[in-house]
């Protein structure tokens, strides 16, 4: 890792203390563009309180800062850590980083932490996400993403939850295909398994909560190439429904939401997805021609 790396990971996480209090995502990205009119001037150097003063940070503020750059012996014990646990780090300036998510999230896309085949990352990709509790013709659709998904050559991108992530995820592999799953509970207790990818924000150690899972839905929606399908939903209310409702409104990818005749789907769709049948999956590419012709 450069410095660069390092200093994004010192800034952003607890790396494994958690009395450690990192930047938020909304002081880090402003830090990011202040610090980004300085660069010209002073690309070889840390920086020091005296920088952050002449930035309009307060001296609290440009102390704690600098605390955070200088723990470098805890980051390096982490990173080691991690690394016995076939855990690494992939932040947003790092080469490798998909450029699907930092196009998209821009100077609030996550670090990432990555467990698997990081090449999956580099392939044409669709996402999947939907509820819990699943109505049968619902499961349905999330199987049949999943199955298409494999038989089209795209990665299947998901959350790893019970109902409709999981179905999809064993559906494609069963058929043959390739997971990135976007998890919110421990990285490091994922298997090591071939054909996944499993990322997490923030660091691998961190254990499950909704924040955390609502927090990876902007990876969901934000990193595929293809679009992303609702396989149910419940209105206005829930993490599927908050995710695809920022997703439309950012327009970070395609929505296509399964024709369940449901009230959160039609107002999804009001908002700008489109309902689809399972016999439309046989063509992915197909939805997109089908979609602009829409609108």
């Amino acid at each position: 890792m450069n410095a660069r790396e390092m200093g994004f990971l010192l800034l952003t996480s607890q790396l494994g203390d958690p009395k450690r209090k990192p930047l938020t995502v909304a002081q880090f990205r402003d830090l990011s563009r202040n610090v980004s009119h300085m660069e010209v001037d002073f690309p070889d150097r840390e920086l020091n309180e005296n920088d952050l003063l002449m930035l309009g940070y307060n001296r609290e503020m440009a102390a704690r800062i600098v605390c955070l750059l200088q723990e470098q012996a805890l980051m390096k014990y982490y990173l080691k850590q991690g690394a016995k646990q076939s855990c690494f780090p992939l932040t947003r300036i790092s080469s490798g980083y998909p450029q699907t998510l930092s196009g998209r999230l821009g100077l609030e896309a996550p670090n990432l932490w990555f467990k698997g085949d990081m090449t999956l990352l580099d392939a044409p990709a669709v996402s999947l996400v939907g509820s819990r509790e699943l109505m049968e013709d619902n499961r349905e659709f999330a199987r049949e993403v999943g199955r298409q998904a494999a038989l089209q050559g795209f990665t299947l991108i998901s959350g790893n939850a019970r109902g409709a992530d999981r179905e999809a995820q064993e559906s494609c592999l069963s058929n043959g295909g390739n997971v990135i799953s976007v998890v919110a509970d421990r990285l490091q207790s994922q298997p090591l398994e071939k054909n996944i990818l499993y990322l997490s924000e923030d660091g691998y150690d961190l254990g499950f909560s909704a924040a955390r899972a609502i927090s990876r839905n902007r990876v969901i929606h934000a990193l595929p190439t293809a679009g992303v399908f609702v396989a149910q939903c419940s209105l206005k209310t829930g993490g599927t429904w908050s995710g695809t409702e920022k997703n439309l409104q950012k327009g970070w990818s395609s929505v296509f939401c399964y024709a369940d005749n449901s009230a959160a789907q039609m107002e999804l769709c009001n908002r700008g997805a489109m309902a689809v049948r399972i016999r439309d999956l046989s063509d992915f590419y197909g939805l997109h021609t089908n979609m602009s012709r829409l609108f």
